[in-house]
């Protein structure tokens, strides 16, 4: 699933364009994926953020539709997701040692469907379902807006990752 870097349609319905930026986002953390090397995507090159590589944050990016989408609006099980897990180290949704970069876009391309597929059968103004978690009290809007706003905070960190690697550049 390689999304177009297309803005949404200036004139369309919310969802159309709330989608539409959320895909956008997405297709641009794809992008920024396109032509590099295994060991680039897992090499840290922010001294004081090791996690923060290109494999890193397509696990966190996937993980984090999970959490949004399935857990908190669906009421679904947190099992699996690391970022739920008491035991495991801190931003352990970011670990992604020894993992393909292809698995990892796989990975997250499914989520990214999962999460359309949710957002599409649902109204905007329905609220998560989770018992156990306060976030889950938010509208489906709200979840899809942070969304958009986490997804395009974390391709703006993938820009300059890359830069840092190869020196590619460029928005979209």
């Amino acid at each position: 699933m390689t999304l177009p870097r297309e803005r949404p349609p200036f004139v369309a319905d919310e969802r159309t364009q709330l989608v539409g930026w959320l895909d956008m986002q997405r297709a641009i953390v794809q992008w920024k994926c396109e032509g590099l090397s295994e060991e680039d995507a897992h090499r840290p090159v922010l001294p004081t953020s090791p996690l923060m590589t290109v494999a890193g944050v397509l696990s966190h990016l996937r993980w984090t539709e999970h959490c949004w989408f399935e857990v908190l609006f669906l009421g679904r099980s947190a099992a699996g997701n690391p970022a739920f897990d008491e035991e495991a180290e801190e931003d352990a949704d970011m670990i992604a040692d020894g993992v393909p970069t292809a698995r990892l876009l796989d990975d997250y391309e499914r989520q990214c469907r999962t999460s359309n597929e949710i957002i599409a059968a649902h109204s905007l103004d329905d609220v998560g379902q989770h018992p156990d978690f306060r976030s889950a009290q938010a509208s489906l809007r709200w979840m899809v807006i942070h969304m958009v706003e986490e997804t395009a905070r974390h391709a703006g960190h993938l820009d300059t990752i890359r830069e840092l690697l190869d020196g590619k550049k460029g928005y979209f």
